[in-house]
């Protein structure tokens, strides 16, 4: 399935018009320039800029593509208190400095196997970006299928480690998606751990490979339940092939 032309609000509309302008006059490009390599029309772009027409997810994924950054700001989610110096994560996420993680920040493609069909992989988008008001890192999903089970949390990147930890919190109950540091061209690989919903109220712990891939890196991204006839499918594949094979994480069985 690809990515769905569906709009946004119109207040989150005007925040990523708001961004683009921003970034625009930061790098003293000319909105010709950014269309050209978002490969949009430049009619286009004049008419979400000036607010003549709402942005639709396809839009705004290939200005983010073309941007290297993400344009869909994060929710105030993220309930610890801010420590006193607003650019030091607190001591729980790993008293991270973000100048030293801007590299982690970004929007992903995040794939893993299907739950529902083995020969299936499943693909949502994840924002990671720095929460001002909590003074860290924190993630949110969007474009999933099962839109009821979409997550936001912290971000914890200890030094001990090598590792980072996307975190999601909801009344004592976790789920933890643990990951590499970003490779050379961008990709975090490692394990998700959650909770399988089953028939009624029958959940189940389950874990699998995971992989994040920087946006930019995937040319006309799928997103859903991918089958192995979809044109990603393959390159999903060798992906989630990796985190075990390399291995940046070990599934065991008795």
């Amino acid at each position: 399935m690809s990515t769905p032309d569906k709009q946004l609000s119109a207040e989150l509309s005007r925040q990523v018009a708001e961004t683009i302008r921003e970034e625009i006059a930061r790098r003293r490009i000319s909105r010709q320039t950014l269309a050209e390599q978002a490969k949009l029309s430049l009619s286009t772009l004049e008419k979400v800029l000036g607010g003549r027409r709402p942005f639709t997810l396809a839009t705004t994924v290939r200005l983010e593509q073309a941007l290297g950054v993400p344009l869909r700001k994060l929710p105030d989610v993220v309930t610890i208190a801010p420590p006193a110096n607003r650019d030091v994560a607190p001591d729980s996420l790993g008293s991270y400095v973000r100048r030293a993680v801007a590299r982690i920040e970004g929007t992903y493609i995040t794939v893993r196997p299907s739950f529902g069909d083995k020969d299936a992989i499943y693909a949502y988008c994840t924002v990671i970006a720095w929460d001002e008001a909590a003074s860290a890192l924190g993630f949110r999903e969007s474009e999933r299928q099962d839109a009821d089970y979409t997550q936001f949390g912290e971000v914890a990147v200890p030094n001990e480690s090598g590792f980072v930890y996307l975190v999601t919190n909801r009344h004592g109950q976790h789920r933890v998606i643990t990951v590499s540091r970003p490779r050379n061209s961008g990709e975090m690989y490692g394990i998700i751990t959650t909770l399988l919903a089953g028939r009624g109220a029958v959940l189940t712990p389950i874990a699998a490979p995971i992989a994040l891939l920087p946006i930019k890196n995937v040319t006309n991204p799928s997103l859903g339940r991918v089958a192995s006839d979809d044109a990603n499918y393959k390159l999903y594949r060798e992906h989630l092939r990796r985190t075990i094979d390399e291995p940046f994480a070990i599934l065991l069985q008795p």
